[in-house]
Formats: structure tokens, sequence, C-alpha cells
């Protein structure tokens, strides 16, 4: 049922993306007076549909994309002329030909598919602003360091507990937010680092560690560099206890909140975690307060998963989550709140694709239908609105993937479209046909390559 739910789940939200790049193909079709004979979700043969005027509305065997086949679409296909209309009997003012359309109108319509998306990007991040605006508080405030793992990057660079990070790599006076994605872009690089301690500018250059010894970030990226965030300025709270762990045998309960461990205040689940990996297994003196009143036990970490297939130092109890801040913003702030975090996305999806044409990006971090779908199933344990927000973010990805000057999609029929305009002449239909072949095995070849991915990270 768990896998059934996944796949029901994935095949929802990419229905929705690929309708709606569609649609916005189809409609500008419509406008410009272009005869669309199938408008397909899926590909493959034809599982079930209905045929309304000159359109077969289809949903196909395949459901990994869709496409919209519109009349005299097929590269190097000629329009005919009024003449040759007029002698079939074809009234000439009906629904007529892609390729007949002036190439101005064929650049529309193939930006209309993108410009879809990024439309439903815009009003789902609207409506998550509008309806829920949650935020993490510690991922927009300062970005004060809440531990530092031993010999850990930033502990060689002298991070202490307490630090303030002033400057990350271009960001000055970032928040936690903007580190984490500059750290995402940048694995095994170095990035400029300055930093308060005791009330001294320091300024270094801090390698980022993927966390799991790959080219890619992790999880614990930031725990790996030593970049642990003070999430919060209260004491960790326990949510409940792994029976017969550390932590139950001690004597810790739900709702405690844990207040320190061998003297080290801990605001987060990282840095109590990062500390007792650093102890080894240490026993350790922990101090908590129940109902206000605080209370000290003793107790010695274990081996065991951390929820990921990882063996780590435990104590065996899950935590509350960081306290977040949720509003509900006014109509005019939604819209700015919506155009901000769709830039802010577009910018870094635009950033990624350049780090992996430049290789400072591994070609590893990019996901195909099995990364998504699992993602898909993590946001929607998350809630409602986290899956409204991880929807918004594919749209915007699948609008500019589309727009890639690459032949087949989208982008690389502009491209050819506006050679053709500046030349004034179509480009070679034997020259076009072969490069469209080698960019349809390119794409293949992509397919696999990001599905081999995702399934060695399964297995990772």
């Amino acid at each position: 049922m768990h896998i059934v739910h996944t796949v029901v789940m994935f095949a929802i939200v990419l229905g929705i993306m690929v309708l709606i790049h569609e649609l916005g193909h189809f409609v500008m079709a419509k406008l410009c007076k272009v005869k669309v004979e199938v408008f397909s979700i899926g590909f493959g043969p034809r599982v079930i549909g209905f045929r309304l005027g000159d359109t077969d509305y289809r949903i196909s065997a395949l459901p990994l994309g869709g496409y919209v086949k519109m009349f005299g679409d097929a590269p190097g296909e000629k329009p005919r002329d009024r003449e040759t209309l007029e002698v079939l009997g074809i009234d000439i003012n009906a629904p007529g030909e892609f390729n007949g359309r002036p190439r101005w109108q064929r650049v529309l319509i193939a930006l209309a598919g993108p410009l879809a998306n990024f439309i439903l990007s815009f009003f789902l991040l609207f409506f998550a602003a509008h309806y829920h605006h949650e935020v993490d508080k510690y991922l927009t405030g300062p970005a004060v360091v809440d531990y530092v793992p031993v010999n850990s990057p930033a502990a060689h660079d002298g991070l202490a507990t307490g630090d303030t990070i002033t400057r990350f790599g271009s960001n000055t006076n970032p928040t936690w937010d903007q580190i984490t994605k500059d750290a995402a872009l940048n694995v095994n690089h170095k990035l400029p680092i300055s930093f308060v301690h005791n009330g001294q500018t320091i300024t270094r250059d801090i390698t980022i560690s993927s966390g799991d010894g790959t080219d890619q970030p992790s999880p614990d990226m930031l725990s790996a560099t030593g970049l642990i965030p003070r999430e919060s300025d209260d004491s960790l709270v326990v949510k409940d206890i792994t029976p017969g762990s550390p932590g139950d045998r001690a004597g810790l309960h739900p709702d405690d909140h844990i207040v320190s461990i061998n003297g080290l205040q801990v605001h987060s689940l990282d840095t109590l975690i990062a500390y007792l990996q650093d102890g080894s297994g240490a026993p350790a003196t922990v101090i908590i307060t129940r109902n206000d009143q605080p209370i000290t036990l003793q107790l010695t970490p274990e081996k065991g998963d951390n929820g990921a297939g990882v063996i780590k130092w435990l104590i065996g109890f899950h935590a509350k989550h960081v306290p977040v801040e949720v509003q509900r913003l006014p109509i005019g702030q939604s819209i700015v709140q919506s155009a901000k975090d769709n830039y802010e996305s577009s910018k870094l999806v635009l950033k990624i694709i350049r780090g992996i044409f430049t290789r400072h990006v591994s070609a590893k971090a990019m996901s195909g239908p099995v990364g998504i779908a699992q993602q898909i199933e993590i946001v929607s344990e998350q809630g409602t609105w986290s899956l409204v927000e991880f929807m918004a973010l594919i749209s915007m990805q699948l609008g500019i993937f589309n727009l890639l000057p690459i032949p087949i999609l989208d982008g690389g029929m502009i491209l050819f479209l506006i050679i053709e305009s500046i030349i004034r002449r179509d480009v070679n239909e034997v020259a076009k046909e072969r490069i469209y072949q080698a960019a349809f095995v390119c794409i293949i070849l992509l397919a696999a390559f990001v599905t081999f991915n995702d399934i060695s990270r399964m297995h990772h």
C-alpha cells in the first residue's frame, strides 16, 4: 500500500504539471488558429479519451510526460498553399497548419508551455503564502552557530559555538537558508566565510563537505562541514522515546526539555547528535527540565540506526519540530512573497544548471522520475502545504528545463525559429532532422542516467 500511495501521488502531481504545460501550448495554438489533432497526457498507445471538435483528448499508456499534436507540425512538412486548399475543398479560414503560421506565432506557441508552468508555480506559492505561510524562524534570522564538531572544516578554520556568520560566499549577513543553498552548490569546493568570534571578525576559506563522502550534498552536509545552526534559543523538546533505548533506561520522558549535555547547551537535535559522535559513546550527564523542575540524568549512548540507514551514537528519542511561524499574508503581500520565492527558486535552478555544465556541481545531483517520486513521498508526509510548495518547485523546474536550447524541447524549437528568422529561410531539413535524432538519443541517455542515479541513491 505504501508503494501504491507513492505511485498514485506521483501520477497526480506529474499529471497536473504536464496538463498545465500542454494546456499552455493548446490555448496558444487555438489563439493562433492552428488545428490541434491530439491533446495527450502521457505517451504511447491511447488508453482512454474522447473527441471534441478537431481534437482527440486522451490519456496514454506511459504517464511520464505529454504532448500536443498540431496539424502540420512535423519538421520539414511544408504547409499547403491557398490554391491546394481550395482544390481539396478545405475552408481556408478554418484552423490551419502549424508550419504555415508566421514564425513569431510558432515561437509564442512554443513559449506558452513553459510560461504556463511559471504561472502555475506563481499561483501555487501565492496560495501557500496567503493561507499558510510557514517559515522556520532560524532560517531567516542571523546565522548563529550552535555547535562545531571536532575535526570538521569549520573547527579547523576556528569557528566555535555562538559565533555569528557575517559572510558566506557572495552573501553578506547571510541567513541559514542562504548558507544551505550556497553550500549545496559548492560541495567539495572552498567558499569564503567571515564570522564574529569573541568580538573579532575572522575571514577564512571553508571547504564544504558533502556529509557522505560523495560529490553531492546530503542531509548531513552542514553538520559534516561544521556549520550546525542554532535553531532556537530554547532547549530541545522530546517528542517520544524509543523503548529500551539509553534514554528510556535513564528515565527520559516525552515533553522533557533537554537543557544541556556535559555542560553544552542544546538547542537542536543536530547539535546533540554531532556531540554524541564526537564523544564516541562516552557516558554523559544530561540536564533536563520536567514541569519546570531541573533533573540530572546519567546515560551512555549506544549505536543504532538513525532512521536513514546510517549507524550513529544515539540516545533513542524523537524531538519536536523546531519553532515555526505560520502566517496568513494579505493578498498584496502574498503576491510579493510568491514573486520573491519564484525568483529565488529560479535563480537556484539556473545556478545548478550552470554548475553542472561547468562541472562545479555533480551531474549526479539531478533527479528523474524515481527521485521525484521519493521527494513527493517525503513532502506529502509533512502536510498539504509542503506538497503544494514542492509542486511549485517542480513546475518551475519543468518550465526552465523545457526552455533549454535543446532540439525536441520547446527551447530547441524556439532557437531554430530565431535562427530561421535571422537568415530569413528555413534551416536545411536534412540537417535539422539529424540534429533532432541526435538530441532524442541524448535525452534518452539523460533519462537513463538520472534514473540510474535515483536507484543508486536508494541503495546508498
